[in-house]
């Protein structure tokens, strides 16, 4: 599926910060804003988090798809817990469709995407940047109330409000979300497009110590399910 791309000035590219995790969505999102001729920087966080490997994809990820920069900030969630993904809780596995729509899971975290944006707000006054890209998704997700276009569209109000820019008028900020409104497989289609290697992405909630994916968590069960319909091989090593 093609994406509407806008074209810039190659000699004097705009900047852009982009929310990347390391897996699937993030990775995807990060080769749209390359492709659309932005001059990306790229913003991480180890939050507490059990999946440690990401940030590894992150970083090769950064590297692979020529970010600028790339910042890894540290934020320790585990001080609230709350979620499987920053405690000692069991994440779900193997879980129905009818299971995972039912309501907000317990691998949600706690206001994340709400911290994060705030961070990649800042760093994008501090650059002059009017746009920060997301790889939230409102389709194959998992109940995220923070991954919904209400709130994007909610927060880049606020946004507009909370900066010196915005108030004095020099620019608006844009809170860019490529992926919102696409399937796994229509994102995994655009990633390949885009040349993409999903070998380099680790979605699973609770992956080993090599970085194996478990296979039957909520992220797994999408994903896997996304290859399949894209009819593409599915490149994540499973344990």
């Amino acid at each position: 599926m093609a994406l509407t791309t806008t074209p810039h000035n190659l000699h004097n590219p705009p900047k852009a910060v982009v929310l990347l995790s390391g897996g699937l969505d993030s990775t995807t999102t990060l080769a749209i804003a390359r492709s659309e001729g932005y001059e990306t920087y790229v913003l991480s966080f180890r939050y507490g988090q059990r999946n440690k490997v990401e940030l590894k994809c992150a970083e090769n990820n950064a590297r692979l798809l020529g970010a600028k920069q790339h910042t890894i900030i540290d934020i320790d969630l585990r001080i609230f817990g709350a979620s499987a993904l920053t405690s000692d809780i069991d994440v779900p596995k193997d879980r129905s469709d009818k299971v995972m729509t039912a309501g907000i899971p317990i691998t949600y975290v706690p206001a994340r995407n709400t911290i994060f944006l705030s961070y990649a707000l800042s760093w994008a006054e501090v650059l002059s940047s009017d746009t920060i890209f997301t790889g939230v998704n409102a389709v194959d997700y998992s109940g995220y109330p923070d991954c919904r276009p209400e709130y994007i569209e909610a927060y880049q109000k606020m946004a507009n409000l909370a900066t010196q820019a915005g108030v004095e008028g020099n620019t608006k900020v844009k809170i860019c979300t490529p992926l919102i409104d696409k399937t796994k497989a229509e994102i995994i289609r655009i990633g390949t497009d885009l040349g993409v290697d999903y070998s380099h992405t680790l979605s699973c909630y609770d992956p080993d110590t090599e970085g194996r994916a478990c296979g039957g968590c909520d992220s797994c069960q999408l994903r896997k399910r996304g290859f399949a319909e894209a009819c593409i091989p599915d490149p994540t090593r499973y344990r």
